[in-house]
């Protein structure tokens, strides 16, 4: 299951410097700062069942933090700037 975690560090990692190469820093930042979590859980060597109710929780956190910034940040456009 750790080796699932570097995984997941490992694709943060290549978002966050995409993000980065892209000039929008603080995407980059909150995905750097992801892959730094991701990769520090990936080598304490928890039970796997740690290692889910991390991941849900990591998800719960997600979805939660995305719904309120479409439903409430978000402006809606079509192009252009």
């Amino acid at each position: 299951m750790e080796r699932m975690y570097r995984v997941l560090a490992f694709w943060t990692g290549i978002f966050a410097v995409l993000f980065f190469a892209g000039d929008m820093y603080s995407m980059a930042l909150l995905f750097f700062a992801q892959t730094a979590i991701l990769l520090a859980l990936s080598y304490l060597n928890l039970s796997e069942r740690v290692y889910i109710y991390i991941f849900g929780a990591y998800l719960t956190i997600f979805f939660v933090g995305f719904t309120y910034y479409s439903t409430f940040v978000l402006v809606p456009s079509f192009g252009g700037h």
